[in-house]
């Protein structure tokens, strides 16, 4: 039984998003006059945060805008994070006599032409019937686009999410429901959930009003997102195996390491897949495990498949 836990690392390699060093490359295309100006003024507020902390990070300038008073600055900075994750997946286009933004649905057959929805996929289907759950720290829908929702469930098979499936009836009459036997834990929530639900799309990348941990030095997880944590420590606790794809083990990401080595006590062999050797953070969380590197695809991908196989001879 396999585990696949994903980091932002996995969606740089599959569809080419931001780790949190890029966030800030401002390398989005505003929808009108208030998104620009919404744009400009988290811009702005870097530039004016980059002057005072010349080799301040990313994260640290998420925390120090979410710490203070200025309620629009809060929610530009938010909104920005998930508009940037949500770009590939966000388009304008020409319907019904004027031009609409079009937000990518999770079963839409116009998925498999977006950027790392088919790279996905590949990977995933190599873990064959030995992958019985994903845990991911990614605010991205691209584990969902890959599987659609016969391919994953958030916790329990049957679940409904809001909003219509990708061809236009009503949702009552056709609802989305999620039957896949993979287990998607979200750690960190997703640019589809809000506090009052989950969605068929990743609409939250247009409002910025999604339910995520923010990018902070000290992550601390929302209480609504407490079922996602349930969920991941319900799935780790069962593994053995667990394939690792671009997950930094970064010191201060404190309460994910303590959940991943409090529910992974049972896992004996850890694949890490990364353009940089992370064995040394891995072995810190499972001490009694064995673990083996290797380099993302193409590099790594013999590698990576006799690892996948080797328990099964």
């Amino acid at each position: 039984m396999i585990v696949l836990i994903l980091g932002a690392g996995f969606s740089k390699w599959a569809a080419n998003l931001p780790v949190a060093s890029q966030l800030f490359d401002f390398a989005i295309e505003p929808f009108g006059v208030r998104e620009e100006r919404r744009l400009e003024r988290v811009r702005t507020l870097k530039s004016v945060w980059d002057s005072v902390n010349p080799t301040g990070f990313a994260e640290q300038f998420i925390a120090a805008i979410l710490s203070c008073n200025d309620t629009r600055s809060k929610e530009d900075v938010l909104w920005y994070v998930v508009r940037r994750l949500s770009e590939p997946y966000i388009w304008q286009e020409w319907h019904a006599g004027r031009s609409r933004r079009h937000v990518l649905m999770i079963d839409e057959n116009r998925r498999w032409d977006r950027p790392g929805v088919r790279k996905v996929a590949d990977f995933i289907a190599l873990c064959g019937s030995q992958l019985t759950g994903i845990v991911t720290l990614n605010y991205d829908l691209l584990v969902e686009y890959a599987l659609g929702s016969q391919g994953f469930n958030y916790g329990g098979p049957g679940e409904v999410l809001q909003g219509r499936g990708p061809y236009p009836v009503s949702q009552w009459r056709n609802p989305v429901r999620l039957t896949g036997k993979i287990a998607l834990a979200k750690l960190h929530g997703s640019i589809s959930w809000d506090a009052h639900g989950k969605y068929t799309d990743g609409r939250k990348g247009l409002s910025g009003n999604a339910l995520i941990v923010a990018p902070t030095p000290e992550k601390r997880a929302p209480a609504k997102l407490q079922e996602q944590w349930n969920l991941s420590a319900r799935v780790l606790r069962q593994a053995r195996r667990l394939l690792v794809f671009g997950f930094g083990f970064n010191e201060y990401d404190e309460a994910v390491l303590t959940h991943l080595a409090d529910a992974g006590r049972n896992v004996h062999e850890v694949a890490i897949v990364d353009v940089n050797c992370r064995a040394t953070g891995a072995a810190r969380l499972w001490p009694k495990a064995h673990i083996c590197s290797y380099q993302p695809q193409p590099e790594g991908l013999i590698g990576i498949q006799a690892w996948l196989n080797s328990e099964r001879e």
